[in-house]
């Protein structure tokens, strides 16, 4: 499995302050990006996978409701999860 517990917790652990800390949007929208990130190499290998590829669109989804909501609370926030993550080109 790509993503194992250690791996969700040092992604916690970067960005949203503490390992435990699950809840934060920060942690999330690392987490869905790093989901995100390994769906799109899959897909480049298998262009057919079309359950997959929802399940991406979804996520993409999923993470652009939390940016959403991070810009609207925290301007500051947003614009430093999106440089550290490189979001945005």
């Amino acid at each position: 499995m790509y993503l194992t517990k250690e791996v969700k917790a040092e992604i916690f652990k970067k960005h949203g302050g503490e390992a435990k800390n699950t809840g934060s949007s920060e942690g999330q929208i690392a987490l869905f990006t790093h989901r995100i990130n390994h769906l799109t190499e899959h897909l480049k290998r298998n262009r057919k996978d079309f359950n997959t590829e929802r399940s991406l669109v979804k996520l993409v989804g999923k993470r652009r409701s939390l940016l959403d909501y991070l810009i609207k609370t925290d301007i500051v926030r947003y614009r430093e999860i999106i440089k550290e993550l490189g979001i945005r080109k």
